[in-house]
């Protein structure tokens, strides 16, 4: 008994010390930075648009300073009067993804970007930085927010409807996550039900719907919990699923899907998703990203699904920025837990193709994606998960069958197998050579597999505690 009020005693100090540094610098709202990035391959700049204020801060409290991952690109808060570093968020972008299309060799363009820091008591300076492709620094601005600036747009609710899916943190530490009753048997409100959530000590994920009209909104609902239950069926997810707020955002639109520009079709949708991004046809993004804050103002979030209302294979996942996804094509559940691990962990398609305009990861630069390696430092990847005397590379193994020609469960089974056995596998991030996953197969990989690698499940739990651990 001693020991137990002991150890409950350290976890209160821990937590008021953690309290004490967010309130320090802090106040319990979210400073909304909307920005353009403009350039081509070869030059980028970034520009200011506006700021707003919007109720709670739903990010984390602690760690503040610290980033899980490098991103392609940074924001850093800085106290103005110091200089000391209070905030730290890094990102990927759709505009660095476009700056490695041949389109970008002959025209300038530009995209939108928001980002939510905690609202700070005092003057701070706020560094915007972009990365190319070896880690350096190519674009950066730096401009100071005063917090009581006039100027900061207040943001509250916007009237669109919003409901909770599943709350995190709700049950006994004993307890199993599946244990809870009533998930299914609810009645869409405007505002959460049964008290407000926990956005201290859980990832809130916001869910916004694309595509759906007025008449279509018990579909999106409906659709909602399918994405919980596909993102929750999902190892190291299934374990991880009491950290986690889901919540559903009813934005309507005024006709049913999204844009198809090689069809001719144009929808009037809230955030503007359309497939043909960069001339790919499968390829759904939006870059309309203002648009999309504005859907979420006064819902607490941290990450965002895109519901796209089509039967239609597409999507897309940017780390830290969003995941796009379909709701009624038959590899929904692959393709949404696939394009969230890209936007949630940062994860790295394992893929190869050999037909991108521009090499994204070259040979004397290690991917900051924690499941590619080019071996300049490959200690730092999953080098402590190889079992002793892996050759590097590491062979195919024959016996696993070809995911494309799977005929029986037997056969699926050792393709699963196969996704648990670390090694250092040549071909991923689309090239064929000079970059390396960590599986024959993986979640990461391809749509046949239903699990992710050890590798990649480390990945995910690593940015989970990150988040929520303090």
């Amino acid at each position: 008994m001693k020991q137990m009020i002991l150890i409950i005693a350290a976890l209160l100090v821990s937590m008021t010390v953690v309290a004490q540094q967010f309130d320090t610098y802090f106040v319990d709202r979210t400073l909304r930075l909307d920005y353009i990035f403009a350039g081509n391959n070869r030059d980028q700049q970034i520009y200011f648009e506006q700021a707003y204020s919007t109720p709670r801060w739903a990010g984390r409290r602690s760690r503040l300073a610290d980033v899980p991952l490098k991103g392609n690109g940074q924001i850093t808060v800085k106290d103005h009067a110091t200089g000391k570093t209070l905030f730290v968020h890094t990102f990927s972008t759709l505009f660095q993804e476009w700056q490695a299309t041949e389109e970008a060799t002959r025209v300038n363009r530009a995209f939108d970007a928001s980002y939510n820091v905690p609202m700070p008591k005092l003057p701070v300076d706020i560094t915007v930085s972009l990365t190319d492709f070896h880690g350096k620094v190519v674009g950066s601005m730096t401009h100071t927010i005063d917090p009581t600036d006039i100027l900061i747009r207040q943001l509250g609710n916007n009237g669109i409807p919003y409901h909770y899916i599943w709350k995190g943190q709700t049950l006994p530490t004993d307890a199993k996550s599946s244990d809870q009753p009533g998930m299914r048997d609810y009645t869409p409100t405007e505002g959460p039900l049964d008290g407000d959530p926990d956005i201290t000590n859980c990832i809130d994920l916001a869910i916004v719907a694309e595509g759906y009209t007025h008449a279509q909104m018990g579909k999106f609902y409906t659709d909602c919990q399918r994405v919980v239950d596909a993102l929750f069926a999902h190892e190291p997810f299934t374990s991880l699923k009491n950290r986690f707020n889901v919540v559903a955002v009813a934005a309507e639109s005024l006709t049913s899907g999204p844009s198809v520009p090689h069809l001719g079709r144009w929808s009037a949708t809230p955030v503007g998703t359309h497939y043909d991004t960069f001339y790919s046809d499968r390829y759904l993004m939006t870059q309309d990203i203002h648009r999309l804050y504005d859907a979420l103002s006064g819902v607490p979030f941290e990450h965002i699904i895109v519901l796209v209302n089509s039967d239609t294979y597409g999507g897309g996942g940017i780390y830290n920025q969003l995941t796009v996804t379909t709701s009624d094509h038959p590899t929904f559940h692959q393709v949404l837990v696939h394009e969230f691990g890209h936007a949630y962990a940062g994860l790295g398609d394992e893929y190869f193709y050999d037909d991108g305009y521009e090499t994204m990861y070259p040979d004397d630069t290690e991917p900051w994606e924690p499941n590619l390696t080019t071996l300049v430092d490959f200690q730092s990847k999953w080098a402590d998960m190889m079992p002793k005397g892996t050759p590097i590379p590491t062979p195919a193994d024959p016996k696993v069958p070809n995911y494309r020609k799977i005929t029986n469960d037997k056969e699926q089974r050792l393709l699963d197998a196969s996704t648990q056995r670390v090694g250092v596998f040549e071909g991923g991030g689309y090239q064929s050579k000079g970059v390396y996953r960590p599986a024959q197969e993986c979640r990461m990989k391809v749509n046949e597999v239903s699990l992710f690698c050890p590798v990649c499940s480390r990945a995910i739990m690593r940015i989970t505690d990150f988040y929520t651990s303090h």
